[in-house]
């Protein structure tokens, strides 16, 4: 059977997504434009080799509609005989078009595959692409689930909740993640990953100062009385210091098969193990990280003890900790150059965020196998093991 490997991952730097943000002026069709041209010329791979390119959005309206991907791989100079597709797997979408790419060269019909993804949260706000008044749900859903859904951060508060996850584990939680990737950023260990972009050219939301004190005096972000008596097991302690920020970025992997690599004397960076995907409870709608490191495992033949790095998407404190607590993963190979509270979650990016940092971290470090998995809204979740070559 034929093997997928990446052979190239780059990201933009990520920007705070408000309108002061260093990345607000950017266009998004230019943000992953920028990460697809960066991509192919640090690969030196021919574009007209390029099967298909496979883009994640999560808000597809207004400057994120009309297949974003197609339009950014034009805008980076592709030929336009490249196809291009926009996906939605919420937070997850381009973790799997990461997923989607590795198994189209797993079953020969591609060799070349590009995956990426782009949001810009400050120019398309987050639930954009549901107007004032209209049900994304639908009745068969109402009948379902008669009490209602909840919001991510309210999830967050259950999942807190139900594992008894402090506020003070939360937070410290968070100050590791600000520390690791200041700390990465210092040494210079994003460099080969990140293409600068109109002179920004790091995270714009790490905060290496931070601290539990500093962390402790942040009002909860989420309290609200209906849901306060609806769910009084809830404490609030989630707050903006525990959870990850609105972000504008971009990101893209380079995914070929083996024996097209090496035709091309390309070195991989890792190759594409096994892969899982997961429905989970819609309330906590955040645990689905749990079944699907699980499931992916099971598939790879391998154990948790096999895994060398981590990356879980920090969406919240409580749901890595949740994680680590289910799995008994050591949180000391988890995020290793800190996570999305203190690098930013631009929702459509950040599946190919992560795979971006975890493949130059594997070179880093050294590691042998690699777990990827993401929370997504509606009680999802992707994961995926690499294997560095």
């Amino acid at each position: 059977m034929r093997d997928a490997v990446i052979v190239e991952a780059v990201r933009t730097p990520v920007g705070k997504g408000k309108p002061n943000g260093a990345l607000a002026h950017v266009h998004p069709v230019e943000l992953l434009a920028h990460t697809l041209r960066t991509l192919v010329a640090r690969s030196g791979v021919d574009p007209e080799l390029i099967d298909d390119v496979i883009g994640g959005t999560v808000d597809q309206v207004g400057e994120q509609a009309m297949n974003t991907t197609r339009y950014a791989a034009l805008s980076a100079g592709l030929p336009e005989s490249v196809p291009a597709t926009t996906v939605d797997r919420q937070c997850g979408s381009s973790q799997q078009a990461v997923h989607f790419a590795a198994q189209g060269v797993i079953s020969g019909a591609y060799d070349i595959a590009v995956a990426c993804g782009v949001e810009s949260m400050s120019r398309v706000p987050m639930w954009s692409n549901v107007p004032e008044g209209k049900d994304p749900f639908g009745p068969g859903i109402a009948a379902r689930r008669p009490e209602g859904l909840v919001p991510q951060g309210i999830s967050a508060e259950l999942i807190a909740a139900k594992w008894s996850i402090t506020r003070e584990q939360m937070d410290a939680f968070a100050v590791t993640s600000h520390r690791r990737a200041a700390t990465a950023w210092d040494a210079g260990l994003f460099d080969a990953e990140v293409a600068p972009l109109e002179g920004v050219t790091r995270d714009e939301c790490v905060r290496p100062d931070t601290s539990t004190e500093v962390l402790a005096g942040l009002r909860p972000a989420y309290h609200d009385p209906h849901f306060a008596e609806r769910f009084p097991q809830i404490e609030w302690n989630v707050t903006a210091g525990n959870a990850s920020p609105v972000n504008d970025g971009a990101s893209a992997v380079l995914v070929m098969a083996g024996e097209t690599a090496a035709r091309l004397g390309l070195r991989p960076l890792a190759r594409l193990h096994s892969f899982a995907v997961t429905g989970s409870d819609p309330l906590l709608m955040l645990t689905g990280v749990v079944p699907a490191t699980e499931k992916v495992l099971r598939r790879a033949g391998l154990s948790l003890d096999d895994i060398d790095l981590f990356e879980v998407n920090e969406a919240f404190s409580s749901v890595v900790l949740a994680w680590q607590q289910e799995t008994g993963a050591d949180l000391g190979k988890v995020n290793v150059h800190g996570g999305a509270i203190a690098l930013g979650h631009p929702l459509g990016a950040s599946g190919t965020r992560l795979t971006t940092t975890l493949v130059h971290a594997m070179q880093e470090r050294g590691a042998r196998y690699a777990l990827q998995t993401m929370c997504e809204a509606g009680g999802l979740a992707n994961a995926m093991i690499l294997e560095r070559t």
